[in-house]
């Protein structure tokens, strides 16, 4: 089992400033957050997604795939953001290329768009087959992150 699926936290969210809400109470590992349940761990991610485009914009960069990835997994961090962003769009499936600027995760476009960019991640994140990918974990992330 791979640590994203033990940890509940499929897209491997580090510690940081933010007190996720839904994180255990104990955290049992000390690079990566532990939740309580997997759609706590993809609430975490869709709250990332909608910060990463406040970011963006802030830093004048458009709101794309690959901007998402590079920032996600950045290079100076050891990581082959070119091979990861690669992957993510091969597991889509839609065409979408890495620049196409993306809607907002909250709203219904954005769902279905990000819905699908997550699970891809998901795969990447944590070494799993699409059909292994927890989809209904996915919509209530979005639905906690999102409606209240």
């Amino acid at each position: 089992m791979s640590r994203g699926i033990r940890n509940n936290n499929p897209l491997n969210i580090r510690h940081g400033k933010s007190r996720w809400e839904g994180r255990t109470r104990v955290q049992t590992d000390a690079e990566f957050v532990t939740f309580k349940s997997m759609a706590y761990g993809y609430r975490a991610a869709w709250k990332l997604m909608e910060t990463y485009q406040l970011r963006l914009r802030m830093e004048g960069k458009s709101y794309t795939l690959e901007n998402i990835i590079h920032r996600w997994a950045p290079p100076e961090d050891g990581n082959d953001t070119t091979a990861y962003l690669r992957t993510v769009i091969r597991l889509l499936d839609y065409k979408v290329a890495g620049r196409q600027p993306l809607p907002s995760p909250a709203t219904k476009e954005g769902h279905r768009v990000f819905a699908k960019i997550i699970a891809a991640m998901t795969c990447v994140e944590c070494g799993i087959r699409p059909a292994e990918v927890d989809r209904w974990s996915i919509e209530k992330g979005w639905t906690m992150a999102f409606i209240r």
